[in-house]
């Protein structure tokens, strides 16, 4: 990293506010497939984004060239971005929008990358692979690694500065087992869905290859599984597939600069409007959904949002009612709408939006045991497969990997093809029971788009498992 304060010193630009976000940014990737490796490499991505504020207009450039001139003449070019775009403006903001703050984050690990060395890394992955080929049906399977070293740096001339330090681990397993034209396959936790901030003290060997194991034998179960009925019934979803349910009808939904139509050409409005903000009922009276950057192991927490706001955890949904938006400063300030930290770029070459971050469920106080007995029939499905949502964030239709029949409160047969479709406030309403500590699982993304230019971004989900009533399932692949 780079003595970003001597940079700031020496921009000279008549702006009323000038902010430097660096970010060096190291990705490894290891995968081996069938039993061969196909990714084994490592990139380094370094630049500093520079951030005026004039004319009440926000205006970025990034740059590659860390030396003082190139920093220098960014600014320039972004105030210049400020004075073309001030006559459009449809806000006109002030330094209030970005408040100083002073402080440090780091990751919370005990090995960091350099405790496990590539060939150990590889041999690990090879040992999934084997284990999950537990069958000439498993037709194809892989095993994947990625380590992210993220070091941020952001200073301002209001008197931020602020450095993050991040580890991140992204973590997967998956079979495919095929019999003639039926093809089956299985993941851990869902298309990349195990990914956490957390050192290689992950990498437990015996755990990882029972993993592996279980996910090749129910990639084979699923092959002779009754197909799953089209019925309306009761329905409990994994805390792996709370992940997507969240992320789609909740996070996507409550974005604030979404509901302002900021991202009407690209991602879409929201079927939430800024009145509902307060008087809202989301969901069902046990329905409590946090923003919660501050959970130690989750993939999306971080001391403060990229534009040097605080981050600390706030209800959005409390007993089913909507309070509060995933909006930034700026969005806060335009909208009226409370908000959080969640203030978020996916690089330092993309300027910050509102993004989710840690978007969870609270647990309830029921057991798995107590939620599976308390249904007369219904179905209990795993890992996400598919997805589909409308531009409204409203009307969906969510495919998984794994399920289970409930007849009389046990479970009876396995289903293949198990999928479910509702609307956002009506599915969320029928929120029956929720499960307790227990039963809590803690997962991420690495791949949520939004943005004109696109932005990738990590968000994280944390959810005990569900029990929904009156929800529309059906078979099919």
């Amino acid at each position: 990293m780079i003595d970003l304060n001597s940079k700031l010193s020496a921009i000279d630009v008549p702006v009323d506010w000038v902010g430097l976000r660096e970010v060096r940014e190291t990705t490894t990737t290891r995968m081996i497939r069938d039993g061969n490796p196909e990714y084994n490499d490592s990139s380094t991505t370094h630049g500093v984004m520079v951030e005026v504020l004039k004319n009440g207009q926000i205006a970025y450039y990034g740059t590659k060239n860390l030396s003082a001139k190139g920093i220098s003449d960014a600014a320039k070019k972004a105030a210049k971005l400020a004075e073309l775009t001030a006559p459009y403006a449809v806000h006109s903001f002030d330094s209030n929008v970005r408040p100083p703050f002073d402080g440090n984050y780091q990751s919370n690990y005990k090995k960091d990358r350099k405790s496990i060395n590539a060939g150990e890394l590889n041999e690990l992955l090879l040992k999934c692979n084997r284990e999950l080929k537990i069958s000439d049906k498993i037709v194809s399977a892989s095993s994947l690694c990625v380590i992210v070293e993220s070091d941020h740096h952001f200073i301002s001339s209001n008197g931020s500065d602020i450095n993050q330090e991040f580890l991140l681990l992204e973590f997967d397993l998956r079979a495919t087992a095929q019999d003639g034209n039926n093809m089956q396959t299985r993941t851990f936790g869902g298309m990349r869905g195990n990914c956490f901030q957390i050192g290689l003290e992950y990498f437990d060997e015996l755990e990882m290859l029972a993993h592996a194991n279980r996910i090749g034998e129910q990639a084979l179960e699923l092959l002779t599984a009754e197909e799953c009925p089209n019925e309306s019934t009761d329905l409990i979803l994994a805390s792996d597939q709370m992940m997507l349910q969240i992320h789609e009808s909740i996070g996507h939904a409550i974005e604030v600069d979404r509901i302002l139509g900021d991202e009407r050409n690209y991602a879409g409005w929201s079927f939430v409007k800024l009145e509902d903000f307060g008087t809202l009922r989301y969901g069902s009276s046990i329905m409590n959904v946090t923003f919660d950057p501050t959970v130690s192991n989750q993939f999306a927490s971080y001391g403060y949002d990229d534009g040097g706001l605080k981050a600390d955890k706030q209800f959005l949904i409390k007993d089913g009612i909507l309070v509060r938006g995933l909006g930034g400063m700026e969005s806060q300030i335009r909208s009226g709408v409370p908000g959080v930290a969640n203030f978020r770029a996916s690089s330092w070459n993309r300027a910050p939006i509102d993004r989710m971050a840690n978007i969870n469920l609270e647990p309830g106080d029921c057991t798995f045991d107590e939620l599976v007995r308390s249904v007369e029939r219904g179905v209990y499905m795993e890992s996400n497969r598919s997805w589909s949502i409308d531009d409204y964030r409203n009307k969906f239709q969510f495919g998984c990997e794994y399920a289970k029949l409930i007849e009389n409160g046990k479970f009876t047969k396995t289903l293949r093809n198990p999928n479910y479709r509702g609307i956002s406030n009506s599915f969320w309403n029928n929120l029956k029971n929720v499960g307790d500590k227990s039963t809590f699982g803690v997962y991420g993304t690495p791949n949520c788009g939004k943005g004109e230019p696109n932005q990738v971004i990590r968000v994280g989900h944390a959810s005990p498992v569900c029990l929904f009533s009156n929800v529309d399932i059906f078979g099919g692949a």
